[in-house]
């Protein structure tokens, strides 16, 4: 396969080199810089440097169009310094893909992937493969509170309690403002479940995988109150990757494509 895989979030970027097809070796990671022009640089640079004499035929990854914009603008540029088939998607998407084919989802036909970090994203991955869409999957943008128009991404990303708090979440040791975002995680889910109906719903991001965290356990519960209208829930699982989930994905996206 000969591929540069990649990862690009708000807070971090992962690149790693594949030979096969089915494994990478061992990824760079380092900060997402704020300029794109010295992200553009440091991806060549590493990417160039993790391939050393071998050959490159195909880069492929996420990006979150929050951290530098159209995503296409990328793509262009790769294609141009290394002049190969270039694969771009939503960065929460491709982690979605990876822990559908090779991580918490695997072995269900239909997966829900949430992940709550600086933002909150996913994606509805079918048959190891990221579903149909029109513009792209925003399930953190649903509105939750109708009166004020806040979102879920609003009401419990990373950023929001940060915003509230003045306080890392890190830093949260209030068990009960975790609990009041396990509710709303729950209610935020229950919109999902009724809308994509998956088999399972895979939990990732650092809000739900860090310490101290949502809790999984606690977020079923109060679902357990809020969906009534199936006879039961659809498998609730925390994400199994941990920081290279979108790498995974990308290595299913190039199979896909």
């Amino acid at each position: 396969m000969n591929s540069i895989l990649f990862d690009i979030g708000a807070t971090k970027i992962r690149i790693a080199y594949s030979m096969d097809g089915e494994i990478f070796e061992t990824p760079k990671v380092f900060l997402t810089p704020k300029s794109y022009d010295e992200g553009l640089k440091i991806f060549t640079e590493t990417a160039k440097e993790l391939a050393g004499s071998r050959e490159i035929k195909t880069i492929a990854g996420g990006m979150s169009r929050s951290v530098w914009g159209d995503p296409e603008k990328l793509k262009n540029d790769l294609d141009r310094n290394f002049g190969v088939k270039v694969l771009i998607e939503n960065d929460a998407a491709i982690v979605g893909l990876g822990e559908a084919c090779w991580g918490a989802g695997r072995g269900f036909e239909i997966v829900a992937y949430i992940t709550v970090s600086t933002g909150v994203g996913g994606a509805r991955v079918v048959d190891g493969k990221i579903d149909e869409k029109a513009v792209g999957f925003e399930p953190g943008k649903q509105i939750i509170e109708a009166e004020s128009g806040k979102t879920l991404e609003d009401m419990i990303s990373g950023k929001a309690l940060q915003a509230k708090t003045g306080k890392s979440p890190k830093e949260i040791t209030d068990e009960g403002i975790w609990n009041n975002h396990a509710w709303l995680l729950a209610v935020g889910l229950n919109n999902i479940f009724v809308e994509w109906s998956p088999y399972v719903v895979v939990l990732g991001g650092s809000m739900i995988t860090g310490t101290p965290s949502i809790s999984v356990e606690k977020t079923e519960e109060y679902l357990k109150d809020i969906l009534k209208i199936y006879p039961q829930l659809p498998v609730i699982k925390k994400a199994e990757l941990g920081d290279f989930g979108g790498l995974y994905g990308a290595l299913a996206f190039i199979k896909i494509k």
